[in-house]
């Protein structure tokens, strides 16, 4: 939502404010009328806006985003030469207002973004910064400006450049049109002595301003020691890059419309919408990590990067170093400063996996930093500021482990705020036709194949099955039957050798001869477990087993709804 203010003199004025208010993305606040005249507007609107005469008084409204000027030109000069960098300006000319507020409100909430992301680098860079537009007129200075200079930002902004500074790189560069490098001078203002770039800014071939960046001389070998830092910490990035796991799956990759499992994936877009702690339970193969991206990648955080750190497959020894990272030379063979995945998932996502597989010192080390959000990397003593989201999962239940003694209490405490239990396969059958059907698909592309259907006997065989590796063994068993068959179609002897005896055992076979009754249970079932168990699946089976959707309930009540 962008705070907007409005200047206007004349009835056209008034006619831009009644559609201001209309404007979803807008929040108007204020409104600046230079006739005098206020009567036009409702007792109520008089409350909610702030009302003045004043372009001054509308200009120094706090949280600024978008003033709209409905007045004349002279107005918009005067608005343009008082207004902050932070302030859009945009002038209402007549017939046109309404497709220019429509065409720009998205790029105004993006430069608004753009914005506040620059600023806020610009305010955090150690160097001081000063920006002019064409005409000299200083628009902007950093805080390390006035840290350097000792001159105040309102000592200094709205001011001529050629007035204050006229012999500074900014000045110079401004006046030739092109970048001074290497300039040493001292600060108009003031008598530090600095070492000054400055370049022209152009936009779209035209100069629209400069910029400077100045050091004081005395930081210059201060500079070159940060310099060998920066560049041991960008050599370390690159080494790690290509570890870095980008996020794959969404809530909608997710497949299956059972009510238990619908009912996590509800849990878990909730869990998505805060930055609370995440723990993800269940059996092996129940699609943890489908769940984990898809949470990252639903949150406030899914521009940045979900780094995964898998406790179960990196050995004890190692599991300090690749969490936490460690200064050069601190551990044998550690040549250049390692970065852990902690810091690698700075404003992102961490998703440890397999939390119990972690040596309880760690557990009480990662505890301290979900509490304190800083670390200390191996070999140092210096605390490290980090901003990050953890998700972990754990293979069964994470409180058995505490109870055992195996697992942190306090940390499982902290992580298990929102705890997510993923259902095995076996407690969702009804989905097995459609995570059946999306595993196909998948893997005919992997394997170039074109199988198009599994056969009724292989799916009431799956049905009947335990899938003790749940999906990852679903997937497993369709994989390598897709390897063996030969036409278009899975059947029951593609898929047997890969899912046990159990099926065989539990239920007679199709060719069998049983009572109508069995065989009208064992068909009822088969067709529920294709389709699904929601109205539109049993429909669908209905209309496969030839029967009306008011006798396929009436069959479910006298078997007591399978």
């Amino acid at each position: 939502m962008l705070n907007t203010a409005l200047v206007l003199n004349d009835s056209r004025g008034r006619e831009i404010f009644r559609i201001l208010q209309q404007c979803p993305d807008l929040e108007l606040v204020g409104v600046a009328d230079l006739s005098g005249d206020s009567s036009w507007l409702t007792e109520a609107e008089r409350k909610r806006y702030f009302i003045c005469g004043d372009i001054a008084r509308i200009m120094a409204l706090p949280d600024l985003h978008v003033l709209v000027n409905a007045a004349d030109s002279s107005v918009a000069e005067r608005l343009k030469r008082g207004l902050s960098g932070t302030v859009e300006l945009v002038n209402a000319s007549p017939g046109s207002f309404v497709a220019t507020l429509l065409r720009f409100k998205e790029q105004l909430l993006e430069t608004r973004r753009l914005k506040g992301e620059l600023g806020a680098v610009l305010n955090a860079v150690q160097d001081a910064i000063e920006v002019v537009d064409s005409n000299g007129i200083i628009k902007y200075v950093n805080p390390a400006f006035t840290r350097v200079t000792g001159i105040p930002e309102n000592k200094r902004v709205n001011r001529n450049i050629f007035e204050e500074s006229p012999d500074g790189a900014l000045a110079q560069s401004l006046i030739k049109q092109k970048p001074v490098t290497g300039y040493r001078t001292r600060v108009g203002g003031s008598e530090v002595e600095v070492i000054s770039n400055a370049s022209p800014i152009i936009v779209d071939g035209e100069i629209t301003g400069a910029v400077v960046v100045f050091q004081p001389v005395s930081d210059i070998l201060k500079l070159m020691d940060q310099l060998k830092h920066s560049n041991t910490v960008i050599e370390s990035l690159y080494a790690q890059i290509d570890r870095i796991s980008s996020s794959r799956w969404n809530f909608d990759d997710l497949a299956g419309q059972s009510k238990i499992f619908r009912a996590t994936v509800e849990m878990a877009r909730k869990a998505a919408r805060s930055d609370a702690p995440v723990l993800l339970s269940g059996e092996s193969g129940t699609g943890k990590n489908a769940f984990a991206h898809a949470i990252h990648n639903s949150s406030s955080r899914k521009r940045r990067p979900m780094i995964v750190f898998d406790c179960s497959t990196i050995p004890e020894s190692l599991q300090e170093l690749e969490l936490f990272g460690c200064e050069k030379g601190a551990l044998p063979g550690v040549v250049r400063t390692h970065l852990g995945k902690v810091e690698l998932a700075h404003e992102g996502t961490l998703f440890i996996k397999e939390i119990n597989s972690l040596k309880p010192f760690l557990q009480e080390k990662l505890l301290l930093l979900l509490q304190e959000r800083q670390f200390c990397r191996i070999g140092s003593d210096e605390p490290i500021q980090v901003d990050l989201r953890v998700i972990a999962s754990a293979n069964g239940s994470l409180k058995t482990e505490v109870l055992k003694g195996y697992f942190s209490e306090k940390l499982y405490r902290y992580l298990s705020k929102v705890e997510i239990c993923l259902p095995p396969l076996r407690k969702r059958l009804e989905d097995l036709p459609v995570l059946a059907q999306e595993l196909m698909a998948q893997l005919n592309r992997k394997m170039g194949k074109r199988i198009v259907e599994i056969s009724p006997r292989a799916l009431q065989e799956m049905a009947q099955y335990e899938w003790p590796g749940n999906i990852s063994e679903l997937k497993n068993a369709i994989e390598r039957s897709l390897a063996v068959a030969d036409g278009n179609t899975i059947e029951y002897h593609h898929l047997a050798p890969y899912i046990g005896n159990t099926a065989s055992a539990v239920a007679p076979q199709i060719d069998e001869i049983m009572p109508l009754d069995k065989m009208e249970q064992m068909m009822l079932k088969l067709a529920l477990t294709r389709y699904g168990d929601t109205l539109e699946g049993k429909k669908k089976a209905a209309q496969a087993l030839n029967i009306s959707l008011a006798t396929l309930y009436n069959k479910l009540k006298k078997y007591n709804g399978l």
